[in-house]
C-alpha cells in the first residue's frame, strides 16, 4: 500500500531543528487531512505540525523531547486501504457518561460537603439534643453515644479527628479531652485533616519549554557575573495617581503599576545606555541601543516566556498597558508570533503581589541587565517630624559586571527613585 513520508518543513530563518513536545497522534491513528501531528518547538516559538493528507498512521518519529533535524521524517502515514479498518479503530460509545459527570460534579467547589467529613461514622437520622450539647455517634469502643460542644465538633472537623476515637469521662468530649488525644494521637495513627498521604516518586521528562527555560537559565548563570542591587522606593504618590487616573480612564485600559513604571525607564534611560545593552561575549562586542524594546516576563502554563513590547519609549502609559494586556495573553494562549519573542533589549520582570521583600532576578542573555519590582506594602515612616502610613516598594536590578559597574546599576536606580516618587516628572518633558 502507497505510504506518504511528512517531512519536517522548514519552519522558520535559520532554523536547523526543532524538538518533539507533544504528539497528537500515535502509530495505527486514522487521521484526515489538516489534523494537528505534533507541536514543535524552535528557539523562537512552538509551531503546529498539520497532516498534508488522509490516512493510517504508520510511523513517527521519536517520542516527547527527542529533537527532529529540518527535512528529516516526522511521520509516515499509509494513504490507501485503511477503510477496512475503520470499523475496528473506531471509538466505542461512552458508557461511562454518567460516572464521568459524577466525578465533574464532586469537583464543583462549591458544592456542599457530605456530613460524614465533619466527624465520621455520624447518623444523620438519630435525634440531635439541645444545644449546647449535640450526640456525636456510637462510640466505637462501646455503645454509648459521644456527646460534645459545638465548638469542640467543629475544631475535631478543621483537625479531621473522629470523636469516637477520644477517650473522654461519660462519653463527652471536652477540649482537654481533644488537647489529650492530639498530644498521644501520633501513637494512635492519628494524622491531621488534608495531610496526604506520602506520594510516588514521579519522574518528570524536562523537554519543551521547560527545557528551553532550564538551558537558557544555566547558561546565564555559567556565563555571566550576576550582581543585584535593591533600593526601597516610596511609592505612595505614584500609586496616588495612578488611581486618579483609573477613576478618570473613560473607556481606557485600566493601569496597573507596570506601565508608570516603564515610563520611568525609557526616560532614564538616555542617561544611563550601558544598562540598555546586548553582550555577545565571543565577538567581545556590547551594543548600546538607542530604542527599548522591553522584554517582559510572563508566566504560562508551560514556563516563563518573555514577550517583547516594541519601542517602549514611543508609547504613552495608556499604549503601554494594552500592549501589555495584549501581549501577556499571546503568550499565555500559545499566539504570540515568534518576533514577539525575540529581540528584547532589556527586560522587566514582576510577580506582582507575590513579589516579596526582594528579588535577585536572573538576567536574560544576551541582555546585561535585568528589573524586578517587589510587592507594594503600606509601613509608618518619618515624613519630617510626623509618622505617617506610606506605601513603599523594593526595586531589584541584576546587572551584568563585565558591562555594568556597581556604580552606575545604583545611580541609575536613584535616577528611576527619583521619578517614582515625584511622578508628574514622568510627564515633563
Amino acid at each position: 500500500m502507497p505510504k506518504f513520508t511528512f517531512n519536517l518543513p522548514d519552519i522558520g530563518e535559520g532554523i536547523a531543528e526543532a524538538e518533539i513536545v507533544a504528539w497528537h497522534v500515535k502509530v495505527g491513528d486514522i487521521i484526515s487531512e489538516d489534523q494537528p501531528l505534533a507541536d514543535m518547538m524552535t528557539d523562537k516559538a512552538t509551531v503546529e505540525m498539520e497532516s498534508p493528507v488522509s490516512g493510517v498512521v504508520t510511523k513517527v518519529a521519536g517520542e516527547a523531547g527527542d529533537v527532529i533535524a529540518i527535512g528529516a521524517m516526522l511521520v509516515e502515514i499509509e494513504v490507501a486501504g485503511y477503510a477496512s479498518n475503520e470499523a475496528a479503530a473506531a471509538p466505542k460509545p461512552a458508557a461511562a457518561e454518567p460516572v464521568l459527570a459524577a466525578v465533574v460534579e464532586d469537583e464543583n467547589p462549591h458544592a456542599p460537603e457530605p456530613e460524614a467529613e465533619a466527624v465520621s461514622d455520624v447518623k444523620t437520622s438519630q435525634s440531635v439534643a439541645s444545644p449546647p450539647v449535640q450526640p456525636v455517634a456510637p462510640s466505637a469502643q462501646g455503645h454509648e453515644k459521644v456527646t460534645a460542644s459545638p465548638a469542640v465538633r467543629q475544631r475535631a472537623k478543621e483537625l479531621g479527628v473522629d470523636l469516637t476515637d477520644v477517650k473522654a469521662a461519660g462519653g463527652h468530649v471536652r477540649h482537654s479531652d481533644l488537647d489529650a488525644f492530639l498530644s498521644y494521637g501520633t501513637q494512635m495513627g492519628y494524622r491531621p485533616a488534608n495531610t496526604n498521604a506520602r506520594r510516588a516518586d514521579e519522574a518528570v521528562k524536562v523537554i519543551g519549554m521547560r527545557r528551553r527555560i532550564a538551558d537558557n537559565m544555566a547558561a546565564s548563570k555559567r556565563h555571566i557575573p550576576h550582581f543585584t542591587y535593591v533600593e526601597e522606593i516610596d511609592v505612595t504618590a505614584i500609586e496616588a495617581m495612578r488611581g486618579d487616573l483609573n477613576a478618570n480612564r473613560g473607556t481606557k485600559p485600566k493601569l496597573t503599576m507596570l506601565p508608570m513604571l516603564i515610563v520611568a525607564i525609557c526616560k532614564t534611560i538616555p542617561q544611563f545606555p550601558m544598562i540598555n545593552a546586548r553582550f555577545d561575549d565571543e565577538a567581545g562586542v556590547v551594543t548600546r541601543h538607542g530604542a527599548v524594546h522591553l522584554g517582559m516576563a510572563t508566566q504560562t502554563d508551560t514556563g516563563l516566556m518573555v514577550p517583547v513590547i516594541r519601542d517602549a519609549q514611543d508609547r504613552n502609559i495608556w499604549q503601554l498597558a494594552s500592549e501589555i494586556s495584549r501581549l501577556a495573553e499571546a503568550a499565555r494562549s500559545g499566539s504570540a508570533k515568534s518576533e514577539e519573542l525575540s529581540g528584547s533589549t532589556l527586560t522587566i520582570t514582576s510577580l506582582g503581589p507575590l513579589g516579596g521583600i526582594a528579588t535577585t532576578p536572573v538576567i536574560n542573555r544576551p541582555e546585561v541587565a535585568i528589573i524586578g519590582p517587589n510587592k507594594i506594602v503600606e509601613r509608618p515612616m518619618f515624613v519630617g517630624d510626623n509618622i505617617e502610613a506610606r506605601k513603599l516598594m523594593n526595586l531589584s536590578i541584576s546587572c551584568d559586571h563585565r558591562v555594568v559597574d556597581g556604580w552606575d546599576a545604583a545611580s541609575y536606580v536613584q535616577a528611576l527613585k527619583k521619578l517614582i516618587e515625584t511622578p508628574v516628572l514622568l510627564f515633563a518633558d
